[in-house]
């Protein structure tokens, strides 16, 4: 910050680091161990889609690098009621490191093409040996990780036992978000 920023009272808006992304597989561990989650193998990233022909060849290009790989599922790409762009992305369940690069990948393509602004947050969920899913959420502007915890139903509930729970588990492994405001719900979300 400089002499200026501080007269004026202005903050730097913190930068992203994906490379928080890549600390995810030990956390699958610790959840594994801790609370008995396990990786779904599923993984998205949600942005706000740009207009035009550049955002649609940036999107396109993801898709064909993510699926490449003929043995892996295709990768879906789902509009929800929001407006927002989920790409949902599987791995075999063991395999949260792949996912994570994926993951990463994605974000990394964006941000290069100039459509960084438009990241939202990536989501990888777990589920318990009781079906409770949770989703551990990046927030792309934040760059810190929050759990997400839909309770079972058909109401728009969320287990705040679970998500504390996560957040207790995971605090000395992930950047966790401190501000409980930011801890958004996302209804609907692909995995979860």
């Amino acid at each position: 910050m400089g002499f200026w920023d501080v007269v004026t009272g202005r903050t730097r808006p913190k930068q992203p680091d994906l490379d928080a992304l890549f600390l995810l597989p030990s956390a699958a561990v610790t959840l594994q161990t801790t609370l008995g989650l396990v990786s779904t193998g599923e993984g998205s990233v949600c942005y706000r889609a740009a207009s035009g022909p550049a955002f649609q060849q940036a999107q396109d290009d993801v898709v064909a690098l993510l699926d490449a790989d003929p043995a892996a599922p295709p990768v879906e790409v789902t509009r929800d009621e929001f407006g927002f762009t989920w790409l949902l992305n599987r791995h075999d369940p063991a395999d949260v490191a792949g996912l994570v690069t994926d993951l990463h990948a994605v974000n990394t393509s964006l941000e290069a093409q100039g459509f960084g602004p438009g990241l939202l947050c990536s989501l990888v969920p777990f589920v318990d040996p009781d079906g409770r899913r949770v989703g551990l959420v990046y927030l792309y502007k934040q760059g810190t990780f929050y759990p997400f915890a839909p309770a079972p139903g058909a109401e728009q509930r969320r287990d705040n036992l679970l998500e504390i729970q996560v957040r207790d588990a995971l605090a000395g492994e992930l950047p966790v978000e401190k501000d409980l405001g930011r801890w958004l719900a996302v209804w609907g979300a692909p995995g979860l």
